[in-house]
This record gives C-alpha cells, sequence and structure tokens, in this order.
C-alpha cells in the first residue's frame, strides 16, 4: 500500500509541476504576470461552463421529448 502511495504522490507532484510549468511558458509568450494568466483562464473556464450549461438546459432529454410529443400532437390534429 506505501508503494502505491508514493507512486500517487509523485504523479500528483508531477502533474503539477507540468501545470506551473505550461503556466509559466503562457504567461512569458503572452508577456503577461502569472497571476493575470490564472485569472483569465479562470474567467474562460467559467464562461466555458456556463455556455454549456445553456446548452444543456435546451437539449435536456425529458424537454426534447415533450418538444416532440407536443409537435407530433399538433400535426395529427
Amino acid at each position: 500500500m506505501s508503494t502505491l502511495f508514493k507512486t500517487l504522490a509523485s504523479s500528483t507532484g508531477l502533474v503539477q509541476c507540468l501545470i506551473d510549468l505550461a503556466t509559466w511558458l503562457v504567461a512569458r509568450a503572452l508577456q503577461m504576470p502569472e497571476p493575470m494568466v490564472h485569472a483569465i483562464a479562470l474567467v474562460l473556464v467559467l464562461r466555458a461552463q456556463a455556455i454549456e450549461n445553456d446548452i444543456g438546459k435546451s437539449l435536456c432529454p425529458i424537454k426534447l421529448v415533450r418538444r416532440l410529443m407536443a409537435r407530433w400532437r399538433r400535426e395529427a390534429v
């Protein structure tokens, strides 16, 4: 069990190191401070999540079935 824990801990550290490196590279490429890159990334993630939630509400399976049933009822009359 301890070997698994050590491997998991080292992989978590490796992932964090790679994320920090990627953030540093993006910040340098855009000539921006790293905290600003973090803030912009957070805003972009939140905006994408809001868009996905809006689309998800319109594509809800229950709502789609209700719309189809209502359309079939209108066509049958």
